[in-house]
């Protein structure tokens, strides 16, 4: 099958790569990006001709203009897909721009280039279909089973909920921490900071410029910071002013 990637930014060019290595053809087109000659395509209209599958890898701010442009070149045998980290956002722009006419489906595949390159299992993918082209879906979940990804279906909706929790969350305590200045020197890390290691790393690695957008496009992020702010507000005004004689301080166990 032959890709239409519109976007090569760090897991644009990973998505490529994959790709290739699965015996599929690949057109990039990015004015902005260092896109190598053989798979550079001059204009989205090149990129898209011919090809089966087109995929939004720019950033979302920058989604409403691509598809605007790619648009008058698109028609029902394009199957249209976006991998950005929200999507809702993404999911009605698509709606709004290629309706009825443009098969489309959102996903959120849920590793990076650092994940990747690590050969991290089990690779995860959400899919979140599109009432008007259930088909689309379906063509999405096939093929990134075929890239050895394990498919979650969700709507837009729960998918940002779910993200606003734990994506946005990680990414806003990681920020934190590297402003702080916490982890660049891990002589005496105990074991029990491994996690946090392992998720700065993570961030810095895979899409710490995607930070803003993270927790800017994410409807619920907002709320979900509040909460973690108010509960750490909480726990340090009673380490304080509270005494822990009878564990009161602990931190819960797990169900």
């Amino acid at each position: 099958m032959t890709f239409a990637l519109l976007g090569h930014g760090r897991f644009g060019q990973a998505l490529a790569e994959m790709l290739v290595q699965a015996g599929h053809t690949v057109r990039i087109h990015d004015p902005g990006g260092n896109v190598p000659e053989a798979f550079a395509a001059a204009s989205p209209a090149q990129a898209v001709e011919g090809a089966q599958w087109v995929v939004l890898a720019m950033p979302v701010p920058a989604m409403r203009a691509a598809l605007l442009e790619v648009r008058p070149h698109l028609d029902s045998r394009h199957t249209v897909i976006d991998v950005g980290s929200v999507k809702m956002h993404p999911c009605t722009l698509m709606e709004d721009v290629l309706a009825a006419e443009i098969p489309h489906a959102g996903t959120h595949p849920l590793f990076g280039p650092l994940s990747l390159a690590r050969g991290e299992r089990p690779l995860r993918t959400v899919v979140c279909a599109s009432v008007l082209h259930p088909q689309a879906a379906q063509r999405a979940r096939a093929l990134f089973s075929s890239l050895g990804c394990e498919v979650i279906d969700q709507d837009p909706i729960a998918h940002d909920r779910a993200m606003a929790g734990t994506h946005a969350l990680a990414f806003f305590i990681a920020k934190g921490l590297v402003d702080m200045g916490v982890g660049e020197d891990l002589t005496l890390a105990p074991p029990s900071f491994q996690g946090l290691k392992n998720m700065l790393a993570a961030v810095r690695g895979d899409a710490g410029h995607l930070f803003a957008a993270i927790q800017q496009e994410n409807p619920y992020a907002c709320e979900a910071r509040a909460r973690l702010i108010e509960a750490l507000g909480t726990i340090h005004r009673k380490l304080l002013t509270e005494a822990d004689d009878e564990g009161s301080l602990s931190i819960s166990g797990l169900p």
